[in-house]
């Protein structure tokens, strides 16, 4: 049986690409979440007026990934501790979140966090948001699989693929064998 984590840390293309390549993960959906504008483009979401994150939808198998790893893969992989921005994206679109599905996942992820600052694993604090899952809205089909189609575009080059060397070099006994 399937369940669900929906996750913002910056760009959905990092997400998608390193989700992806996850054992257990049924299927990353780059899309939009935690807004006010019903089935938002991903040009209203740039600007920011939306209150959408961008943000990724994982199908997982619980029996083999359950989701303190997913949220483990997830604080590896961006910075939790800038608020409203990752790198040189910046704006609330591009907000660390975390979308809980129920109080299960809410408990892991405040827990998550909490062992995070009780670590001093980052220089400052975790501002990731915590809030309970909305409707989420998939982004336009040329931003699914962004990076599987586009590795080699500048932007795939300069952000995305140190985050898969990390995946690569701390999660390996965790990735697909391809």
């Amino acid at each position: 049986m399937s369940e669900f984590a929906t996750l913002a840390g910056g760009c959905f293309w990092c997400l998608e690409a390193a989700f992806r390549r996850l054992a257990g993960v049924h299927s990353v959906v780059s899309g939009y979440t935690g807004g006010h504008v019903d089935k938002p483009s991903y040009r209203q979401v740039c600007g920011g007026d939306t209150g959408h994150a961008e943000a990724v939808r994982i199908e997982y198998d619980p029996a083999m990934i359950d989701y303190p790893t997913l949220l483990e893969v997830f604080f590896a992989l961006h910075d939790p501790t800038t608020l409203d921005r990752q790198g040189h994206d910046v704006g609330s679109q591009y907000r660390s979140a975390i979308y809980y599905h129920d109080e299960a996942q809410r408990q892991a992820a405040q827990a998550a966090i909490d062992a995070i600052d009780a670590e001093k694993r980052f220089a400052g604090p975790v501002v990731t948001e915590l809030t309970p899952a909305t409707e989420f809205f998939p982004a336009e089909v040329e931003h699914q699989g962004y990076f599987d189609a586009h590795g080699y575009a500048p932007y795939c080059q300069a952000v995305i693929v140190p985050k898969i060397r990390k995946l690569d070099e701390h999660f390996a006994d965790r990735l697909v064998r391809r």
